[in-house]
């Protein structure tokens, strides 16, 4: 299994192979016009082993986390938390761990799309 597929799951406690493409989410998805891949691609993306597609993509910063997704989703896959994965694993990667959220700089509070402050706030709820 992809090293980035297992830390998607860790982090968001999904199970992605349970996602069978069926593409409620996306269908119900209010944000799904702006976004550059559908968010059942993103599942996809992640499902074979180009966990690193997901993580560049637009898709994961538009996501509203508004769980249209997991209600409409047959399978009780929660995007929004795989999303939400998604965004915390960049987050890592730059050095922002969410522990530290009111240390950075308001450069950087700037130049964060807003989506990823209210996930980090999130984890500190």
């Amino acid at each position: 299994m992809d090293e980035l597929l297992k830390k998607i799951e860790e982090i968001g406690g999904q199970n992605l192979f349970s996602c069978y493409q069926c593409g409620k989410c996306s269908a119900g998805c209010p944000m799904v016009k702006d976004m550059d891949i559908l968010p059942n691609q993103v599942i996809r993306l992640a499902q074979i082993g180009l966990s690193e597609k997901a993580l560049d993509s637009k898709a994961i910063w538009l996501c509203a986390s508004c769980y249209t997704c997991e209600v409409r989703c047959p399978r009780g896959v929660d995007l929004a938390k795989v999303m939400d994965a998604l965004r915390q694993m960049i987050l890592r990667q730059r050095g922002i761990s969410f522990t530290e959220i009111e240390k950075l700089s308001k450069k950087v509070i700037k130049d964060l799309p807003q989506i990823c402050l209210i996930s980090n706030f999130r984890k500190l709820t």
